[in-house]
Order: structure tokens, then C-alpha cells, then sequence
């Protein structure tokens, strides 16, 4: 991989690293959204595999491997910084501008909304790993496959296999023993349909993205001859 410097590539990249942190932070509320029990997250969590996309699509996989490894790294400050200020002592002025009656409430309410549980967190990170990675490689090879060609199918046949497999993974390590089978299933499909559909309707968008990078950045890069371990930094 040349290491040829890029306009707009750090703009991607910003993008994509404060859609997922976000999107983690507000995942602790549940929401119904047409009938359907989903975290808020989904409002802005698809966003991250929309960015994933543009980034494998115009700059290749190899710089989008690094993008997803310094997401989910970028992820673990935000969690263990979350989780050390929950573990400081209140002060005894603090009542969250006079919501509540004392440090104690305010303090339960911090660990309620931003509190973590270990579980979810390693059904979290899991799950973003393989997803990530799937989605990036899938699109990688089909642009190979399609000589470029049929973008909107490169990136829903990715978002189909890369989500299907972050809400699989999820919803089993999060909810396996808490959720019944028929519930644990009707949750994995809910959230895969939502966001499969999320990113069908953001294919105009996707396709608008992907064409001003491409020429802005005189780039339209093909992973021919590239490692697609997901663990390799090198090149």
C-alpha cells in the first residue's frame, strides 16, 4: 500500500471512528421504531458500515483495515475512560444541574445510562470485528468480481452479510439465556432487516459519496493482489 496522502480520507475516517463511538453511547436505549424493539443505535449505527464501504470502495481494503482497527481501539478508550469516571467518587455539589436530589442519584443515574456491562461489551466489540471485516472483504472482492461495475450491488451484497453476521453475533453473546429461541431470532432478524434497509435507501447517497472521493481524490483503487487477513497491519 503507496502511502500517498489524501484530502478527504481523514474526513472519512472521522466520520466513520464518531458514528460508532455514538453509536455505542446511545445503544442503551431500546426504541420502538415501527412496531419493532431496537436500540438507538440503529438511527446512526448503519452509517458506519455506509463509511465502511466508501472507504474499501475508493481507497481499498488494506486502508480500510486500519480504519476498522483504529474504530474499535478508538471504541475501548471511550468504554474504559466511561468506566473510570463512573468508578470516582461523586462530589458532594454535583446533582447534575439540580435534577436530582443528591451526588448518590445523580451517580446511579450516570451508571444507568453509561454504565456497561461486561457482557454486552464483548458482544459489542465481537460483533463489530467480524461484521466490519466481512463487509469490507465481501465488497473488496465483488468489485474485483464486477470490474467495478453494479456499486449498489456490491455494497447492499456486503451490508447483507456483514450486518447479518454483527446481529447474529450480538444479539446471541448479549441475549443467549435472557431472550427465548423464537425471541432471540425475531431480534437478530429485526435489526439485520432494519439496517439492511437503511443502507438500500442510502444507495443514492452511498453513490454520490463514492463518485466525488473517486474524483477527488483521483483514486479507484482495485484489491487485486491484497491480504485480506484481518489481523496483518503491514502494508
Amino acid at each position: 500500500m503507496d502511502n500517498k496522502n489524501f484530502k478527504w480520507y481523514p474526513l472519512v475516517v472521522a466520520i466513520f471512528v464518531a458514528s460508532l463511538i455514538v453509536s455505542n453511547i446511545i445503544a442503551g436505549k431500546v426504541t420502538n421504531i415501527f412496531g419493532l424493539f431496537l436500540p438507538a443505535a440503529v438511527i446512526l449505527f448503519p452509517v458506519v458500515y455506509i463509511f465502511g464501504d466508501v472507504l474499501t470502495e475508493v481507497y481499498g481494503f488494506e486502508r480500510a483495515r486500519r480504519v476498522i482497527w483504529i474504530g474499535f481501539f478508538c471504541n475501548l478508550l471511550v468504554v474504559v475512560a466511561i468506566w473510570v469516571a463512573g468508578l470516582l467518587p461523586p462530589a458532594p455539589i454535583w446533582n447534575a444541574g439540580g435534577v436530582y436530589d443528591t451526588p448518590e442519584e445523580a451517580q446511579q443515574a450516570y451508571q444507568a445510562i453509561l454504565g456497561f456491562t461486561p457482557r454486552l461489551l464483548v458482544a459489542s466489540f465481537i460483533a463489530y470485528l467480524i461484521g466490519e471485516f466481512l463487509n469490507s472483504i465481501v465488497l473488496a472482492k465483488l468489485k474485483v468480481r464486477t470490474a467495478g461495475r453494479l456499486l449498489w450491488l456490491r455494497t447492499i451484497s456486503s451490508t447483507i452479510i456483514g450486518q447479518g453476521a454483527d446481529s447474529a453475533v450480538f444479539i446471541t453473546v448479549a441475549f443467549l439465556g435472557i431472550f427465548t429461541g423464537d425471541g432471540l431470532l425475531r431480534a437478530i432478524i429485526s435489526q439485520w432487516l432494519f439496517k439492511v434497509g437503511y443502507e438500500v435507501l442510502a444507495t443514492p447517497l452511498t453513490y454520490m459519496v463514492v463518485n466525488a472521493l473517486k474524483r477527488a481524490e483521483n483514486i479507484d483503487h482495485f484489491d487485486q493482489d491484497t491480504n485480506f487477513n484481518p489481523i496483518t497491519f503491514s502494508g
